[in-house]
């Protein structure tokens, strides 16, 4: 047993039509040139909403409306383990910059399935082809 808690951490889960939003992130790190749905950690005293909010703010310049939880899984990354929270997400403007990522693009789930993903992003994936079908 871990004496510390699980990292919570969350994801934005962006559609338009049969499009997903996907990012990559810039090289460096632990998932460096990997894609994902974007968001982030949770920070002390926000909620997984408000952090979702806020990491897009951060990350994209963008300003979203937090939608119901599609999924919600336990992962380890380089000996860390963590909560992910991934909810439904809609983009309320547009994006300004990329922030931590050198790439974002809308895409079907079919053409994410190419991408090097990051593991936990992968799992959100293949959760979303099980309810898009």
């Amino acid at each position: 047993m871990r004496d510390k808690q699980a990292r919570l951490t969350t994801a934005g889960i962006f559609r338009s039509d049969k499009l997903f939003l996907l990012a990559k992130r810039r090289p460096g790190g632990s998932i460096g040139g990997c894609w994902e749905f974007p968001g982030g950690k949770v920070e002390a005293g926000e909620s997984p909403e408000e952090a979702l909010r806020r990491e897009i703010r951060e990350e994209l310049g963008a300003e979203i409306s937090v939608g119901a939880l599609f999924v919600s899984f336990a992962f380890s990354n380089n000996g860390k383990d963590f909560l992910l929270k991934a909810f439904e997400a809609r983009l309320e403007t547009p994006i300004r910059k990329p922030g931590v990522h050198e790439e974002i693009r809308w895409l079907t789930l079919d053409e994410a399935e190419a991408l090097d993903m990051a593991d936990s992003d992968r799992k959100i994936h293949a959760e979303l082809k099980k309810t898009n079908h």
